[in-house]
């Protein structure tokens, strides 16, 4: 596998399995045991709860009424799925076939599989106007683990990149940069630990996260040495760049920058994504494509040139990039509307709403600032409040411990909620937003285990 081949889905190929009549229950126990085969359609036998039941098949035709006196209902439930597959298939003669979606490195295995059986997969030419199923590849290990973001926002569509990776990347960097504090990014690390041993049953399930948990820590632990912050200010710890209650000002520009390079980043994505799905034309006049990127440059290039360093020749290219990227803008909004006074109208709307699309996102990144400072701010709180109760004594200090432990339990829980919520906001409507513009549909194979014992018959 070539390193590009984990920035795509797998290739799929559409083939047809073609058995002789006399082998087709045995074709379709090796297609289910192969695991690699999504049917074109869902028989009316594959519409049943598994839910409590997990399906089963056996390589002999069983006798139902005796595996139903023997209370084998997972053998039950495979045989029903395989009724239907049965009834779904189209006869010529002694020949029965069924079309369906296969990856591409698989094919030649399911071809060895059933050739024994005298049954043969014939690749198909794709249909047009279908795309087909999504399958992402599994490796490496961190887009195993970082899978789940883009996951919740929808499947990533088969002819997109998949930016899982760069989206996980930039999520953590974001919880990180909300989440500073150096102490409570080594009790994230330390969760992720906790989650990889699966020494605790209720959380098996989240076991593959924990590297998702490991990064979003590290990064919580890095921006806290920036921040000076171990468990809130206890000077345990020097600032190394800036205190974010003392410098607003400073850590709110790198917010927006740092915005801007993710924004221009997903509008990388989002050229690509739209040049794959309908080439040069829908990639050069989309606002999620080249003119969107054009006028986001553009207007980040006037901003600059105008606000920070005053250069003419940046002011005139950007604003000749704006217009540029407008003028494309406008082009693809009438070519979509259909033209007339009426798709003018909506263009021109179009375009403010670009404008002021472009406009808030970045300025939505400011939340990155606001929300460090926020956590700063409780640590500082529980710090001071500390300090003061350890003054009265004794039995002061104890009460200072169970109060410094309290409120960093608390701080903690409320501002890696907070953190993770806002982060998965930015990543999904700044932008996913323009990554993709629309979803795909999952990669749904038929899978039953075979049990390899005799059954009643």
């Amino acid at each position: 596998m070539s390193w590009s081949d984990n920035f795509a889905p797998v290739r799929m190929r559409r083939v047809a399995v073609v058995a002789p009549v006399d082998a087709i229950r045995q074709t379709l126990v090796e297609v289910a045991a192969a695991g690699v085969l999504e049917f074109d359609h869902i028989a009316a036998g594959e519409r049943v709860d598994t839910d409590t039941v997990s399906p089963l098949l056996s390589r002999a035709e069983p006798d139902l009424d005796a595996l139903e006196q023997a209370g084998r209902a997972d053998l039950l439930v495979g045989e029903r799925q395989l009724g239907g597959r049965l009834d779904a298939a189209v006869h010529r003669g002694r020949i029965a076939a069924w079309a369906g979606w296969c990856p591409q490195p698989a094919v030649d295995g399911l071809r060895e599989r059933l050739r024994p059986l005298g049954t043969a997969v014939v690749p198909l030419p794709t249909p047009a106007g279908i795309d087909p199923p999504t399958l992402l590849t599994t490796s490496p290990r961190v887009r195993r683990a970082f899978a789940p973001l883009v996951g919740i926002y929808g499947t990533v569509p088969y002819r997109d990149i998949d930016p899982t990776v760069a989206a996980g990347l930039a999520y953590v960097a974001m919880f990180g940069m909300m989440f500073g504090d150096l102490g409570h990014g080594l009790l994230l690390i330390a969760a992720a630990a906790v989650l990889r041993s699966g020494r605790i049953p209720r959380l098996a399930a989240l076991r593959r996260l924990w590297v998702f948990v490991a990064g979003a820590g590290l990064a919580a632990a890095v921006f806290g040495v920036l921040y000076g912050e171990f468990f809130g200010p206890t000077g345990l710890v020097p600032v190394v760049w800036l205190n974010p209650l003392d410098q607003p000002v400073r850590l709110m520009v790198v917010a927006l920058a740092a915005g801007a390079v993710l924004l221009g980043l997903s509008y990388g994505f989002g050229t690509v994504n739209r040049w794959r799905e309908g080439g040069l034309r829908l990639a050069l006049y989309s606002s999620a494509g080249i003119a969107g990127a054009a006028t986001f440059l553009g207007l980040g290039a006037v901003v600059a040139a105008g606000v920070l360093w005053r250069l003419p020749a940046m002011l005139a290219g950007g604003a000749a990039a704006t217009t540029a990227g407008l003028v494309l803008s406008l082009i693809g909004m009438l070519g979509e509307s259909g033209g007339g006074a009426t798709g003018v109208v909506r263009s021109g709307i179009g375009l403010l709403d670009v404008v002021m699309h472009i406009g808030s996102n970045v300025v939505s990144f400011a939340r990155l600032a606001a929300f460090g400072m926020t956590h700063a701010a409780l640590g500082w709180v529980v710090w001071r409040g500390t300090l003061a109760v350890a003054d009265r004594g004794p039995a002061g200090i104890v009460f200072a411990a169970v109060f410094f432990v309290v409120g960093n339990v608390l701080a903690f829980a409320l501002e890696a909620l907070v953190a993770g919520v806002q982060a998965l906001r930015l990543e999904f409507y700044e932008l996913f937003s323009r990554i993709f513009a629309g979803t795909g549909r999952p990669f749904t194979p038929w899978r039953i285990p075979i049990e390899e014992t005799e059954q009643p018959c």
